[in-house]
């Protein structure tokens, strides 16, 4: 998107923002500790549990607030100071992160209360979104709001890829009391830099308070579906999420182990790597070139092209390719989830942006628990690469659905 002076935007401008620079790296660090605290919770809760039932509510857990409540918490941000809601977010991630050090240490933990913190962590994950979204709008303005949003997704993408590598590093040299304990310090500098901050989310737009309720979500939700340009970026969110979302992840060691036994375990961990990987590196291109605009043509071929790399690494028997399609896959997953979070926001009223990205985080985020049906389940009963592949076609087709239903002109009259 051009800038108002008719300038082209700039590369990295996010970056050279000295409001939005600090931001982006204390997100990248909340973003890793969040991903530790995943590693050593997970091992501990196996460890002494031994409960797969457990292991499937680790990730209900995480999804199901994005699901339930991302309308009410962009209700919350579209009200209230933006600092202060992901403070609270932040705080809460720290007191969970307390809250099992404490526990790891007397060796007290009880099922229940790991429900509880896990549930407590998908909460301030699902706090924390509208608000942050908000705040990148207001450092930079509309003109360079692809740039915030495309190295957000970079850094957090970053610290999705070394989440598990620090975390495994902390579990393995202090032990998962020391570790989850040292964890909490990731969260401090995003929270400390927002007592610093003058931005707000809401000091670039001027309108009256909303109030925060179910009828004003459902005002909002009956604006949002009459933008066709709105509703196909919130669907094809959706559809990433729904059909591929979180399951590729935790069916990977079996992809691994289908390229050979004997480095099953080294095949894992490449096969993780590129797929973050792939996700910093789509970032990366897409602020250093600019050659992709923020639109609804771009956000489609990108989802699609995610589609479609995911199909073919399901079907694929060639590691090298499968590396190759993960990469490929990951920046386009990248590019969809960049791209689609800029028209949201771009379309939305100032009023409402709140909610708007409420409703997108909705389907982007809380969506994921499905995956586990259109992968895990459907793969239990006909494979995990029947599975995949099926479900990366639907993804597929659906972005081309939604495409033709926002670009497909109104009949006259």
């Amino acid at each position: 998107m051009p800038r108002p002076d008719g300038d082209p935007p700039r590369r990295f401008a996010a970056l050279r923002n000295r409001d939005c620079r600090p931001y982006l790296f204390g997100a990248g660090l909340a973003m890793m500790a969040d991903n530790i605290e995943h590693v050593i919770t997970y091992w501990v809760l196996w460890e002494k549990f031994h409960s797969p039932a457990l292991a499937g509510f680790e990730v209900i857990s995480h999804w199901v607030p994005f699901l339930v409540l991302s309308m009410w918490f962009g209700s919350l941000a579209d009200r209230f100071d933006c600092r202060r809601v992901i403070q609270c977010a932040q705080a809460l991630f720290m007191a969970v992160s307390v809250a099992w050090g404490v526990l790891f240490l007397t060796d007290s933990l009880q099922m229940w209360e790991a429900c509880l913190l896990l549930v407590l962590h998908g909460l301030a994950g699902a706090l924390w979104a509208p608000g942050e979204q908000l705040m990148l709008h207001d450092f930079v303005g509309a003109a360079e709001l692809p740039s915030a949003i495309q190295l957000n997704a970079t850094f957090r993408s970053l610290g999705i890829l070394f989440g598990p590598v620090v975390g495994s590093a902390l579990l393995l040299g202090l032990g998962p009391v020391a570790g989850i304990f040292v964890n909490v310090a990731f969260y401090l500098p995003l929270t400390l830099f927002l007592f610093r901050t003058r931005f707000t989310g809401h000091t670039r737009d001027s309108h009256a308070q909303p109030r925060v309720g179910a009828l004003e979500s459902l005002r909002v939700l009956r604006e949002v579906a009459a933008n066709r340009t709105l509703v196909s970026m919130i669907v094809l969110a959706g559809l990433g999420s729904f059909f591929v979302g979180a399951s590729m992840q935790a069916a990977m060691p079996i992809f691994a182990n289908g390229f050979g036994d004997e480095g099953a375990g080294a095949a894992y961990g490449v096969l993780l790597f590129a797929t973050g990987a792939g996700g910093v590196l789509g970032g990366l291109l897409l602020e250093a070139t600019g050659w992709v605009r923020p639109n609804v043509p771009a956000a489609v071929v990108s989802t699609v092209l995610y589609g479609l790399a995911s199909l073919y690494f399901a079907l694929t028997a060639s590691y090298p390719v499968a590396i190759v399609l993960l990469l490929v896959g990951g920046m386009a997953n990248l590019a969809s989830m960049a791209i689609s979070q800029t028209v949201v926001q771009l379309q939305a009223p100032a009023a409402d942006r709140g909610r708007v990205i409420g409703a997108y985080g909705m389907s982007a985020n809380g969506l994921r628990a499905g995956s586990g049906f259109t992968v895990g389940l459907l793969g239990a009963a006909i494979g995990v690469h029947a599975s995949l592949a099926l479900s990366a076609g639907a993804l597929s087709l659906g972005a081309l659905a939604a495409g033709f239903f926002a670009l497909r002109r109104r009949p006259a009259g």
